[in-house]
């Protein structure tokens, strides 16, 4: 290695001030910056109402998923601690919907986390 950089080092890497002005942007960069600027410069209020979204959506998906898996179980000759860990992670899914949907977003991801977790927990004493 000759410690040479290449002559088409990225312009953050480079120290170019106008990448536009050089000529040194390619399509593929260009249609890449786009996107970065589509997803990053968004409205505030539309990315809380997304992340909002996102939560309540994911809540009650897994809420119905565990009650679901619940019932099921519940009909199979399956140990009693099977389908209320279902129950159990399914009401926690539940509240997390549900703060999803108030906007803390980030206590809902860790609820669904916890739901999930108590799923698994409960499918693994099966």
């Amino acid at each position: 290695m000759s410690g040479r950089a290449d002559s088409e080092t990225h312009a953050g890497i480079s120290g170019a001030d106008d990448v536009e002005a050089t000529g040194d942007r390619d399509a593929t960069s260009g249609a890449a910056g786009a996107a970065e600027d589509d997803e990053g410069s968004g409205d505030p209020a539309e990315v809380a109402r997304r992340a909002r979204w996102t939560a309540s959506g994911a809540g009650a998906l897994l809420t119905l998923a565990g009650l679901a898996a619940s019932l099921l179980r519940l009909s199979r000759s399956a140990p009693a601690a099977v389908p209320a860990a279902y129950a159990a992670g399914a009401a926690v899914c539940a509240l997390a919907a549900l703060l999803g949907a108030r906007g803390r977003t980030r206590r809902a991801l860790w609820l669904l986390i916890a739901g999930v977790m108590v799923m698994a927990l409960g499918d693994q004493s099966d």
